[in-house]
């Protein structure tokens, strides 16, 4: 985007300025652009995860003007709803995906595994857990930590053989994820297996 004139131009078009009409084509020279006092343009929006669009401020001052929205923070109350609901839809998806084991066995098929019985018990307790967790946040930082807290995780380097053959390590490389504990589950269904996954840890 530019500005000029007091006006922002969302995408190219044809000016008039000083009774000389330039083509759109103008915007793919920024010289031309600089001498006519068309300056690159761009907003700075707050993360509108935890923020609303507060007063806005223009500064023109340097080769490119920039528009600012302050950041008004969202209610610690509506934040931990939307948390506890990310929360809830996450167990149904989980639940909803080994539900079959329990509409077998109420058929007279085989029983429910006694993992899959396990795994369904876990997804509860750690959703109790969860919740709890969410209910002690008091701030708006504290939120958002929660919802980026950052682990590292160590996985296997991935080899494959001239035949095509996947194998994995010994060798391991190391990386920073920062993940919505909202959204992670320590429990997961046995046959559910990543052969290059060494640990997740917490940061300190």
């Amino acid at each position: 985007m530019w500005y000029f004139n007091s006006q922002t131009i969302k995408t190219p078009k044809s000016l008039t300025i000083s009774d000389i009409t330039y083509p759109k084509a103008i915007f793919r020279d920024s010289d031309l652009l600089s001498s006519l006092g068309i300056k690159p343009y761009r907003e700075v929006t707050p993360n509108s995860r935890y923020y609303h669009n507060g007063a806005f401020t223009l500064d023109e001052s340097g080769a490119e003007v920039v528009g600012t929205y302050a950041g008004t923070a969202k209610t610690v109350a509506s934040l931990k709803e939307n948390m506890l609901g990310v929360i809830n839809s996450q167990v149904a998806s989980k639940q909803g995906s080994i539900d079959w084991y329990w509409l077998r066995a109420d058929k007279g098929g085989k029983a429910i595994p006694s993992e899959i019985s396990d795994y369904a018990t876990t997804i509860y307790s750690e959703q109790a857990t969860k919740e709890s967790e969410v209910a002690a946040l008091t701030t708006l930082e504290e939120i958002m930590e929660y919802e980026n807290r950052p682990y590292t995780e160590v996985r296997k380097v991935k080899h494959t053989s001239e035949e095509g053959v996947e194998t994995y390590g010994p060798e391991t490389t190391s990386s920073t994820r920062h993940i919505n504990m909202c959204k992670h589950w320590t429990a997961n269904p046995t046959d559910e297996v990543d052969e290059a996954f060494v640990s997740l840890t917490a940061d300190a």
